[in-house]
């Protein structure tokens, strides 16, 4: 095939490739083995779904409903385009008894539009806004796979993981944000077997790079979204966003300013000291040097003192995971929270703050017990040796995958001589 990406080239019998990939996904589902004329990049989803421990038989399930999907949508990057995707797609989805869908970077449907009697169809296999369509979750399919491997990409009938998916053809695009290249999500056509053509993925891909030429014009940002942003979980050096500057701290400068994020109203420089720092022999004179680097470093104006204090309000990451929590939408918090904050600080104050926020969303997502929430946490960096997460993660979804690493979990964290606490 000359497009590893495209799943049918022109003049290919639909018919005799469904046969073919029917027996290939058996044989791999029953021996682990990939044979062809299954795809490269289509094999190597198999591979992840398989090691996610996605089974064939499986079905999506819905983590975002009624109130709590209409904030999470609310708050996307993708919902400033959706009028444009309507535009570009809706009347050929409509007309081609198709489907539009667009996720967001884990792969949840935020919107599926189009044809009636489609959408009737696609709800029965939970093809649904609100569902959660990762690989993970579900396997190979367009939006999750796109999201995957940060490139379009078509599906093909029984390239799809899980069989009741696999009398589908979709193609997909992912989206990225035009300022930093991460991956916002994924704009989606799903439908027959009429979809397996290069055109089709030629236009998601197109509709993609429309959408972020609009996200690229609607920067930069309305004026109520000036707000300087303090980016701190999941990295040691936090960045700040200023006056369209993108600014990366040192770690003394992180600290110091989600500090005062925190403190709108300001703090001593006994205060900052207790803070900061565990050993007391540190002086007023350190912190006074710090400070005034960093407001070198932000410019005139922003960091005043007498207490010290933000003269403009300044919204950080750690904010948007707690005030999420706080309204009890627990999938969106997850979304947001990208890791510990500042996990390398031992800054006495901000490892309270860090510690409160991975126990207040731990605790929300063990109560919540949905399967994939619990599994992105096991999953992360961060949660490979949380051992009350992946028991919860083996209450709910006890496949062999997960009680061995569980098993292996409570054997290495039985040797505490033996092993280094992260």
């Amino acid at each position: 095939m000359s497009d590893p990406w495209v799943a049918l080239e022109p003049g290919a019998d639909p018919a005799e490739r469904v046969r073919a990939l029917r027996r290939a996904h058996e044989t791999f589902t029953t021996a682990g083995t990939v044979p062809l004329p299954v795809r490269a990049v289509v094999a190597d989803s198999w591979r992840r779904s398989a090691r996610a421990g996605v089974g064939p038989d499986g079905s999506a399930s819905v983590e975002l409903m009624d109130g709590e999907l209409g904030i999470y949508r609310a708050e996307h990057p993708l919902a400033r385009v959706m009028p444009l995707f309507r535009e570009l797609m809706g009347t050929f989805a409509a007309d081609g008894e198709h489907l539009l869908a667009v996720c967001d970077a884990h792969g949840r449907l935020l919107w599926v539009e189009g044809h009636p009697s489609t959408r009737r169809r696609a709800d029965r296999m939970n093809f649904v806004p609100g569902a959660r369509w990762a690989e993970t979750a579900v396997g190979t399919n367009a939006p999750g796979t796109a999201v995957a491997v940060g490139r379009p990409v078509q599906v093909f009938a029984a390239e799809h993981f899980i069989r009741r998916v696999q009398p589908w053809t979709c193609a997909a695009a992912p989206v990225h944000d035009p300022r930093t290249g991460r991956v916002l999500g994924a704009v989606d056509l799903t439908g027959g077997d009429a979809l397996a053509h290069p055109h089709s993925l030629g236009f998601v891909q197109a509709v993609a790079r429309a959408a972020e030429s609009q996200l690229a014009l609607l920067d930069p940002p309305r004026p109520a979204d000036r707000t300087p942003g303090l980016t701190a979980l999941g990295r040691d050096e936090a960045e700040l966003v200023l006056d369209g500057r993108r600014i990366r701290l040192s770690r003394r400068h992180s600290e110091l300013l989600m500090l005062l994020a925190r403190h709108p109203e300001g703090l001593t420089g006994d205060e900052l000291l207790c803070a900061l720092y565990e050993d007391e022999s540190v002086t007023p004179v350190t912190l006074r040097a710090e400070l005034a680097r960093l407001r070198r470093l932000l410019g005139p104006g922003l960091l005043a003192s007498r207490p010290y204090r933000l003269t403009a309000p300044v919204e950080s990451d750690v904010a948007v995971v707690e005030r999420r929590l706080e309204a009890g939408a627990v999938t969106a918090a997850a979304a947001a929270y990208s890791g510990p904050l500042l996990p390398g600080s031992q800054a006495p104050a901000v490892v309270r703050l860090r510690r409160r926020l991975a126990d207040g969303l731990r605790t929300a997502l063990i109560a919540r017990r949905d399967p994939d929430l619990l599994a992105d946490w096991a999953h992360a960096p961060w949660g490979e040796d949380d051992l009350t997460m992946w028991r919860a993660l083996a209450a709910v979804r006890p496949t062999a995958t997960v009680r061995a690493h569980l098993a292996t979990l409570e054997a290495e964290l039985a040797l505490p001589a033996r092993r280094t606490p992260r």
